[in-house]
């Protein structure tokens, strides 16, 4: 059996952890071995002294959602007195507002609506296009794009299809949860199961679309079933090398119906690591700064993190689970230098933007 020195080296090198051993990397390991070990395969992935951040929002268009998921204080059941749905002039306020602080990411995502079926999202999606074609539309969610599915009778295929033509260019990883079906079963019992996340996924990768991937811990899943969760990830990307980002996160249980105790920061950071280790195939790692917060956004910067994220310049579903934490650009920035490194602004593709102006500048 290998050490766990052996472990972190040849992982830290870029070679591939089995499952076991990415179970052992996390139950066993030093958290500051793991970070540094995370730290240095970040450094053989993206050599320098940069880190990425994207000016983006997220525009939670509407709270109905016939999923009904326990760790989500945000949604509201159909026909409910507190459910909302903002029209297409209200969303395209939202884009203006964020064009006009120089975003270029927008997050048009939402409760898995019955009433919303796929001209609607069409529509909407051309009028974004078509009014700020500086932005790029990174929308929906599998939930979402199975629930119009569902509402037109056709294929999730032919609905990316269609959605790609109306101007969605990448898709998010937002739903995954922990992809095992054990846990599916406790939290989100109406969410579809792993395989077909993982499906809807490998579609939309293989119509030319990059999309993200997820992770929500720190509900009722083992380290163990985190792992797993990275393996079933590790393999997709294997087959189509669609995924661009891996960005684990951790929910808010205060204001939900799934109470439990918080994840803590060094929980967080060793799940990063361990992440950064595991991922060999994946890219970047996206330090997801909305739960745990700035300061714990700015060390994630040690455990293999080479990207801070977005500014999020609007944002409901965390918010209402409990979280308060919210950044400017310039706050980004400063986390960024602060840690010894230079801010550069992307998009939603990892190309580098270098004709907009830091905001310390």
């Amino acid at each position: 059996m290998s050490s766990l020195e052996g472990l972190l080296e040849r992982s830290a090198s870029g070679g591939r952890l089995s499952f076991d051993e990415g179970v052992r990397l996390y139950r066993e390991a030093d958290l500051h071995a793991l970070g540094a070990a995370a730290h240095a395969r970040r450094l053989q992935l993206h050599p320098g002294n940069t880190v990425t951040y994207v000016i983006d929002t997220t525009i939670n268009y509407t709270n109905v959602c016939n999923v009904h998921c326990t760790f989500c204080a945000f949604f509201r059941p159909e026909h409910h007195r507190e459910g909302y749905t903002m029209s297409h002039d209200r969303v395209l306020e939202r884009v203006k507002f964020a064009a006009d602080q120089g975003a270029t990411q927008i997050m048009i995502q939402g409760g898995v609506n019955p009433e919303l079926g796929l001209a609607w999202f069409e529509e909407l999606f051309a009028r974004v296009g078509k009014e700020f074609p500086q932005v790029d539309i990174h929308s929906l969610s599998v939930s979402e794009v199975i629930g119009i599915a569902n509402i037109e009778q056709m294929s999730t295929e032919e609905v990316l299809r269609r959605l790609k033509a109306a101007g969605m260019r990448s898709l998010p990883g937002a739903g995954a949860e922990i992809l095992v079906e054990r846990v599916r079963k406790r939290i989100s019992a109406r969410k579809v199961k792993p395989e077909v996340w993982l499906g809807v996924m490998r579609e939309a990768q293989l119509l030319g679309m990059p999309t993200t991937a997820t992770m929500m811990f720190g509900s009722i899943e083992t380290p163990e079933e985190r792992i797993e969760h990275m393996q079933v990830l590790r393999e997709l990307q294997d087959e189509t090398g669609g995924f661009t980002a891996f960005i684990p996160w951790y929910y808010v249980p205060f204001k939900t119906p799934l109470r439990g105790s918080e994840a803590t920061g060094l929980e967080y950071l060793r799940v990063l690591a361990v992440s950064r280790l595991f991922l060999d195939n994946f890219a970047h790692l996206q330090a997801s700064w909305l739960t745990p917060g700035l300061k714990l956004g700015q060390l994630a910067l040690f455990y293999g993190c080479d990207d801070m994220g977005g500014t999020i310049l609007e944002e409901q579903v965390v918010h209402d689970a409990g979280s308060t934490n919210e950044a400017t650009r310039r706050d980004l920035e400063r986390l960024i230098t602060g840690a010894g490194f230079t801010p550069v602004i992307r998009d939603t593709y990892w190309n580098l933007r270098d004709d907009v102006a830091l905001a310390t500048a």
